[in-house]
């Protein structure tokens, strides 16, 4: 075959080429701006560590009391099992909550879970030496740590692992954390400070005020405040 008679098969040949390269740089540059500059992926923060610091200095303080009657933070949200406080409040140092998470995923290595952390240390703790007096600051920067209130879930985990395994995992974490740790499941009663919300016991028994509340009557009110006519 003469190279006059193969012309038009290469040039066919390379019309289509250059078609369907033009075709895939198109596709290309549509998708790349069709694609979001954004994700909408919740990023994960360091949870034993705030992000920007403090610009002041915490104080000591104390765990808040749920005066009003709260049970936020006492049940399972993610998970299928987990831990929680039951003896009283405690400050928990952010280095006592990595120990007591590596212990977890010691203990479940190879198993296929998630474990979420319901907690994060954001207080600071600042310390001074004991050679130094008192009115002379507050101190320097020492570490991290986390108010628990009681009855507060600490971790949760979800995955297929028997509860045994769970079971143990979470009695070894509690061991080494301070205070006393129940384990809980899914589907368990909420608590009220200290008293579970079970057998006959409701939010709204707990909310009762323990002695009748007298009426208000303007007697009363009159002869308990001071007179203000000479």
């Amino acid at each position: 075959m003469s190279i006059t008679s193969r012309s038009p098969i290469l040039t066919s040949i390379t019309t289509r080429a250059t078609c369907l390269h033009s075709a895939l740089k198109s596709l290309c540059s549509q998708a790349q701006t069709q694609s979001r500059t954004f994700s909408t992926t919740r990023p994960t923060w360091n949870w034993l560590a705030p992000k920007a610091g403090e610009s002041t200095k915490s104080r000591k303080g104390r765990c808040k009391v749920p005066t009003g009657g709260s049970v936020k933070g006492t049940t399972l949200v993610w998970g299928d099992y987990g831990i929680r406080l039951k003896d009283h409040d405690r400050r928990i140092s952010a280095s006592q909550l990595k120990i007591a998470d590596e212990t977890i995923k010691k203990r479940l290595r190879g198993m296929k879970y998630r474990l979420y952390h319901r907690v994060a240390a954001n207080i600071g703790v600042y310390t001074s030496g004991n050679d130094q007096r008192m009115g002379k600051g507050k101190g320097s920067f020492d570490y991290w740590a986390v108010r628990m209130p009681v009855s507060r879930i600490l971790f949760e985990l979800k995955g297929d692992i028997h509860e045994q395994v769970v079971r143990d995992a979470m009695r070894l974490a509690g061991n080494k954390l301070p205070g006393m740790y129940e384990f809980v499941k899914r589907g368990d009663p909420p608590v009220m400070g200290i008293t579970k919300l079970t057998n006959g016991v409701t939010e709204e028994m707990l909310r009762r005020p323990r002695q009748p509340i007298p009426a208000p009557s303007l007697d009363s009110t009159a002869n308990r405040m001071p007179s203000t006519t000479p």
